[in-house]
């Protein structure tokens, strides 16, 4: 099989990244640089630029140039470029293709497989997005990994032994992501992520536009100012002040020419600046808490992300936790090489291998719709509590709600509010052939599982006939699968090492023990991960049956 390299996909930027002599080595692109520019140009003959030379087209030729498509992941807006529409993920995966197609001229090779990050606080809907664009980009995509987890293993590589508490605060060009997690004896064991996916370096760049000139009519103009305003907020990293001169920028209401001579100062960049650099507080201290730590238990700080350059950034993050951010990773490569150590691993290139242990950033759970009505009065009801380690399984048992009731619609949410309008919708699962019965007499189990890429798959089931639904999850709603013979298990790969927990749990089953309910469950769930082949599942269902056995067999 071909190797696999490891991916930044960023908003600004994009890196890519293999493991050579047991180290993370950044690819060069065709230009020899290390870092791309995420840009793709469309030709009118349908050729297509990346990179350097496609940002010569911002200015020239805006309206088929693309730049911070990261932002739009997920949407289903198509973009157009001479007639033809393109959805987020189409020009993602021009970008991608280009990027292994360097790999493949730096290693000699052919480049199938990936290892693509996104930002921790990415919904289900935009990680499925970002492993659609590796798809269509030829890449098999092993493996979604959250942005900060990876510079902390690019951290955990050169830290191996050491056991520390650890803030990642992911500043990018598009978004933020605040990870807490504990590095101990080669475990990164993530405790909780939050963010914002809408906030970063680009926001900066729109605040010193609005200071500068109104350009919303005039595209041309507005990338000319774009391209100006970036510069102006990277110089002042190193600068007191800035120079920006934009003659005959464009042409005002009277048909006069509107040009922008004017200095900004650090300072003035600062204040524009303040209330979104003041607003990575709260989930900052939120992360924190579910982490069940204070600032003063944290014995480093990683920054991560270009906006992590703008020294009032780095003072208000010194602020907030009381201790001074280290440079101990590059905030431009760390992802890259990140994720490169994670398809490493894969592959088993290193010799000191860490463990990783994620979680889900997002509560996950149902409202569940019966005949038109919603069970609960629209009460939303969490199935995976945010912060969850993943992978992971979990579900909740229903009941009908009306007499004789032969369907049931669960709507699928991600969010915190008890009200499932104020979170967001993701999709829903329509079970049907219900046994005809009173009300309360039949019930469904509801069963959520959130896999290692992040990705949440769900499944609705008549308890009494084990007639089942299940579905991924996307924003077209979704993609019904065959119910499952169960039959097939033991004939399965893996069935011979949980035949005899399956065996002793349907032998309590017929006893009648007082959890021949919850038993029954897990021997279900067992039994579908042997026929559907999921390795990850089984493996998880085993050892928890074995824990409850172990647990019914324990005298009191």
């Amino acid at each position: 099989m071909s190797r696999i390299v490891g991916i930044d996909l960023g908003t600004s930027t994009s890196e890519i990244a293999y493991i050579i002599d047991g180290a993370p080595v950044i690819i060069p692109n065709s230009l020899g640089n290390k870092v791309t520019p995420s840009v793709v140009h469309i030709a009118e003959d349908g050729a297509k630029l990346v990179g350097e030379p496609a940002v010569e087209y911002l200015l020239t030729r805006p309206e088929c140039t693309f730049m911070e498509i990261k932002r739009l992941t997920g949407n289903k807006e198509p973009l157009k470029a001479h007639g033809r529409e393109y959805l987020p993920e189409e020009l993602q995966a021009i970008l991608l293709r280009y990027l292994a197609g360097c790999a493949e001229t730096h290693l000699g090779e052919r480049v199938e497989r990936a290892v693509i990050t996104v930002p921790a606080y990415f919904t289900d809907v935009q990680r499925r997005a970002t492993a659609k664009a590796g798809e269509l980009a030829g890449l098999r995509v092993e493996r979604i990994l959250n942005e900060p987890t990876a510079a902390a293993m690019d951290y955990g590589l050169s830290n191996f032994k050491e056991c520390q508490n650890i803030l990642v605060y992911d500043f990018g060009g598009g978004t933020l992501d605040i990870t807490v997690l504990e590095l101990f004896e080669g475990v990164i064991d993530v405790k909780a992520s939050r963010g914002n996916n809408h906030l970063g370096g680009k926001d900066f760049d729109e605040i010193i536009m609005r200071n500068l000139a109104d350009t919303k009519n005039d595209l041309r103009a507005r990338m000319r100012l774009k391209k100006a305003a970036e510069e102006c907020k990277i110089a002042l990293s190193s600068e007191e002040s800035h120079r920006i001169s934009l003659p005959f920028l464009a042409v005002g209401e009277k048909g006069a020419p509107v040009s922008v001579e004017t200095s900004v100062t650090r300072l003035q960049f600062e204040d524009w600046i303040r209330e979104k650099v003041e607003s990575t507080r709260e989930p900052m201290m939120i992360a924190l808490s579910d982490a069940g730590l204070s600032p003063e238990d944290l014995d480093a700080v990683l920054l991560v992300g270009g906006s992590t350059r703008i020294p009032c950034v780095r003072r208000f993050v010194e602020e907030c936790l009381g201790m001074q951010p280290k440079s101990l990773v590059d905030p431009d490569l760390a992802v890259a090489r990140g994720a490169a150590i994670q398809a490493g691993i894969f592959e088993g290139l290193l010799e000191d291998e860490l463990i990783l242990t994620d979680v889900c950033p997002y509560t996950l759970g149902t409202a569940a719709m019966v005949d038109g009505l919603l069970e609960d009065h629209l009460a939303f009801s969490p199935i995976i509590r945010r912060n969850t380690t993943i992978p992971v399984e979990r579900s909740r048992i229903f009941h009908t709600y009306n007499d004789y009731q032969t369907k049931a619609l669960f709507k699928v949410y991600q969010g915190d509010s008890t009200d499932p309008e104020q979170n967001e919708y993701l999709g829903e699962v329509l079970l049907t052939g219900i046994p005809s019965a009173r009300q309360g007499k039949e019930p469904i189990e509801v069963i959520y599982s959130y896999d290692v890429n992040g990705i949440l798959h769900v499944a609705a089931k008549v308890i009494s006939t084990r007639q089942q639904v299940t579905a991924e999850i996307n924003t077209s709603g979704v993609k019904p699968k065959q119910v499952i013979d169960l039959s097939a298990w033991e004939q399965a790969d893996g069935a011979r090492r949980c035949r005899p927990a399956i065996r002793k749990a349907e032998k309590l089953i017929r006893e009648g023990c007082a959890e021949a309910d919850e038993l029954e469950l897990i021997v279900i769930r067992i039994k579908e991960a042997l026929v559907l082949g999921d390795q990850p599942r089984i493996a998880l269902l085993r050892d928890e049956l074995l824990e409850l056995l172990e647990a019914i067999e324990e005298p009191l």
